[in-house]
């Protein structure tokens, strides 16, 4: 496509997600995956705006895309047309430690949502001492457990219940027209907005901002070519 060509190399063949230009490493690999969940929870389609650093800390190996990096977003409505709204996501990863697993966490002033273990709880919630000290009602959600996920399907692929679920929704819009899938094309294009965001804030050290009317990514003041 629009990579610069360079001379064969087996190992940028077989791991090109290690290789700037040719990935963008863990915001296109891993991250896209998170903040999806982000866009589909709150409605919105892209960050306002992000900042992000890492590096390669320990696998120098050759490879030009970090092992570790931890990400910032701003998200909400413009200010012009509500100012104050919106909320903050912090996503890190790292690759020289696997301790805790993948955790994705949702907090809102009433408690916390586990996508890990599926439970809400009122861990961090607003509780009788600090809503009282603020003339306010306290506000502690009920803990209760996600409903599990079961797919009905005609053959086993082998894989974990939501494949089998996205698979046979899939099948199920390709044999009729007015079926819709799971996911439409603009969730991939706007998780693709924000991995692009992330990647130019890692690549520049500059808080990085989408124009919707150009469809560019500002990081300082320069377009990121990507």
């Amino acid at each position: 496509m629009n990579r610069p060509y360079e001379p064969w190399d087996p190992r940028k063949y077989l791991e090109y997600r290690l290789f700037w230009p040719y990935s963008s490493g863990i915001p296109g690999q891993w991250m896209a995956h998170q903040i999806d969940t982000v866009h589909w929870f709150s409605g919105l389609d892209y960050p306002r705006s992000v900042v992000a650093n890492g590096g390669i800390y320990m696998w120098n190996d050759g490879r030009t895309n970090f092992d570790t990096m931890t990400a910032v977003f701003d998200y909400g409505d413009s200010p012009e047309k509500e100012p104050g709204n919106g909320f903050q996501v912090i996503y890190s990863s790292r690759q020289n430690n696997s301790s805790g697993g993948t955790k994705e966490w949702y907090f809102s002033n009433g408690g916390k949502l586990d996508l890990d273990s599926n439970i809400v709880n009122n861990d961090g919630g607003l509780n009788e001492r600090y809503a009282g000290a603020m003339g306010m009602e306290p506000f502690m959600l009920d803990t209760f457990e996600l409903p599990k996920m079961t797919a009905e399907t005609g053959a086993n692929t082998g894989s974990d219940p939501l494949t089998n679920l996205h698979v046979k929704n899939w099948m199920d819009c390709v044999r009729a027209n007015n079926v819709k899938t799971n996911a439409p094309v603009e969730a991939g294009y706007n998780h693709s907005i924000a991995d692009i965001m992330v990647t130019a804030a890692l690549r520049t050290g500059q808080r990085a901002t989408f124009d919707e009317k150009k469809k560019q990514v500002i990081a300082g003041r320069k377009v990121f070519k990507y």
